[in-house]
């Protein structure tokens, strides 16, 4: 079974029987979202504390 698949399986039997749909998503997107970053930071594509001021401070 593909990682992803089983990440998301083992989340959600994690909760409990009477979880909503909704809830089922955000943990589903932020397990994904986290899933992201971590592989972002594998790749190098992070920032330093002093890049990251410099990119807030454009906003």
């Amino acid at each position: 079974m593909h990682a992803a698949k089983q990440e998301a399986l083992n989340s959600i039997n994690q909760l409990p029987e009477d979880t909503d749909m909704e809830e089922i998503m955000y943990r589903l997107y932020v397990l994904d979202k986290i899933r992201k970053g971590q592989e972002a930071i594998k790749q190098g594509h992070t920032l330093t504390s002093e890049e990251l001021k410099r990119e807030i401070d454009t906003w």
